[in-house]
């Protein structure tokens, strides 16, 4: 009898053994963006993404199929500025994981009825990660979409890898990193050795819309393009300017985010002579471009955007490029559909900004 119970123990405690030992073998261990090492399955079939740009990089793996819930934010706002939702608008349809927006956590409990099997979140620190997995008992795995300075950005890069590794998608995650640093090059390239026109850009979107005084040092699309940058003087991020420091500089060129357009329109109409006194509005050498800083960066619609920025400034070097079918190319490879047409819609898309009659032509220069 004893001998019977003995090999009864024996054997409950292989089978705990084995089981153990079969779990530990279906998941793999990964260090996040946080420096967390994160114990995630090995067979990942259901995701959230929360948190700026989170769900941006799903859309970017061709994931969505795996997306059990989204943020009332993505859910809520219109799409406009979000070319991965104007492509899946099905993503709008997903149960609630929370509120979402900037600095808002997701409700644990809703997360918990979704059933991921990760949670993938954006601009957290470790600590707050470890509090989420601990009290849902689901792998949080931090990601971050860095500092966008160029379009080569490390810590994207490195996320966008991260969550290739756990899908199972590396191959595709390849093929986007590849395809950013190949529009980033090709740009570099198109415009090295050659002089750039004073360029200003304006209506940059910083925790919400504004006008022609905010503006960004080192804007990216201007970077690329080796773009003589007004602002550069300053620093390097986004800025707020004195009207007047516009008038000192008096670029050659003004681009206006078209997020923050309506707002330079208002000011032009209380005071036109502001406007009518820079030599870029009297040479007609003020141009839309789209908005890119929503909800973290587009980092397509900042592409498309430098295209179209470059074929104005150097023409003769972008003759070949058609910038609204590059911008299509960009978003059908990113995010599955050609986009732009439904963007311009929204914000007025890439043309000529006749500030006088509150208007934007598509039309380009014939020569630099």
């Amino acid at each position: 009898m004893k001998r019977a119970l003995s090999i009864i123990v024996l054997l409950v405690l292989i089978s705990g053994c084995l089981q153990s030992q079969s779990a530990e073998e279906a998941t793999i261990i990964v260090k996040d963006l946080a420096g967390r090492e994160v114990k995630v399955p090995k067979g990942v079939e259901r995701i959230v993404a929360v948190g700026p740009g989170a769900l941006r990089i799903m859309v970017y793996l061709n994931a969505t199929d795996m997306v059990v819930g989204v943020e009332d934010c993505e859910r809520q706002w219109g799409s406009g500025g979000r070319p991965y939702i104007m492509a899946h608008p099905e993503l709008k349809e997903l149960p609630s994981i929370g509120p979402g927006g900037p600095g808002k956590l997701p409700n644990l409990e809703a997360l918990i009825n979704v059933k991921p099997d990760v949670i993938f979140i954006t601009y957290v620190d470790a600590k707050t990660a470890q509090d989420m997995q601990e009290k849902t008992g689901i792998p949080v795995v931090v990601l971050s979409y860095g500092e966008l300075t160029t379009f080569e950005d490390d810590e994207l890069f490195k996320s966008i890898e991260l969550a290739g590794k756990i899908l199972k998608k590396e191959d595709r995650a390849k093929e986007v990193i590849n395809f950013i640093k190949s529009i980033q090059e090709d740009l570099l390239k198109r415009t090295e050795n050659v002089e750039s026109p004073s360029v200003y850009v304006g209506g940059i979107g910083y925790k919400g819309a504004h006008g022609i005084e905010s503006t960004e040092a080192k804007y990216p699309p201007f970077v690329v393009l080796h773009a003589k940058n007004v602002v550069d003087e300053l620093g390097e991020g986004h800025k707020f300017i004195d009207k007047e420091k516009l008038l000192d500089w008096d670029p050659e060129y003004i681009f206006i985010d078209e997020g923050g357009l309506s707002l330079v329109l208002d000011d032009y109409r209380k005071s036109p002579e502001f406007y009518e006194s820079l030599k870029a509005v009297k040479n007609g050498n003020v141009y839309g471009i789209l908005p890119y800083n929503y909800y973290s960066t587009n980092i397509g619609t900042a592409m498309a955007d430098a295209y179209f920025i470059g074929k104005v400034l150097y023409p003769e070097r972008f003759e070949d490029v058609d910038p609204i079918q590059k911008a299509n190319e960009i978003y059908k490879f990113l995010v599955g559909k050609p986009v732009y047409e439904e963007m311009a819609n929204q914000f007025g898309g890439f043309g000529k900004i006749d500030l006088s009659n509150r208007s934007v032509n598509y039309s380009l220069p014939t020569s630099p």
